[in-house]
């Protein structure tokens, strides 16, 4: 079999991959600026990204290797809400989130020398309305900081959310059911 490698340095990406079955993998982060022409719509935006780590993340690898990336953003009304940059941006943007839906869209592209996939999942995801003081103590924990949206789900920020609607480990920051069929057209297989 191919050695996979995963061009992410997400902790939450790391654990998913292993949660699936794939424990043997190489780690190999690409240096890329994430941005994006002008104009594109969310789930164009995270394909694009994606694609350009995945152009990036070849540099780094032989041609037989399969190459995974990701780029996980959340939307609101459209709106890109990236990492927040302290605790009063993360504060702002997890007060525009209460009691509101917004959309996480996840680009996946899967690369094996010249041939590449590129796929892009959504879930809606729908906070419960939250006070400012529970929204302060989140913060607190230090959790939102290195989280696109300001929020984990797999974490405290769980309890921010009534529902959602689509794959969960999307919202983590890789939809493993859209990989896994990706990858099966790449060879892996997961039920051998």
């Amino acid at each position: 079999m191919a050695g996979i490698v995963l061009a992410s340095g997400s902790p939450r990406r790391q654990e998913l991959l292993q949660r699936i079955g794939i424990t043997e993998f190489d780690i190999r982060v690409p240096e890329t600026e994430e941005t994006f022409p002008t104009g594109l719509k969310p789930r164009e935006v995270v394909a694009y990204i994606s694609r350009e780590k995945s152009n990036a993340a070849a540099a780094l690898c032989t041609p037989e290797e399969i190459v995974i990336t990701a780029d996980t953003m959340v939307f609101l009304d459209d709106a890109r809400l990236g990492k927040p940059r302290d605790e009063a941006h993360a504060l702002r943007m997890l007060t525009a989130l209460q009691g509101r839906r917004h959309t996480v869209c996840t680009g996946v592209t899967v690369r094996q020398g010249g041939r590449s996939l590129t796929e892009v999942e959504s879930t809606e995801v729908c906070f419960r309305p939250a006070s400012q003081e529970e929204l302060r103590s989140y913060i607190a924990t230090g959790e939102p900081m290195d989280k696109a949206g300001a929020y984990g789900i797999q974490g405290k920020g769980a309890l921010l959310v009534e529902r959602i609607d689509g794959d969960f480990f999307n919202v983590m920051g890789l939809p493993v059911l859209r990989l896994s069929r990706m990858l099966e057209r790449f060879g892996i297989s997961f039920f051998d």
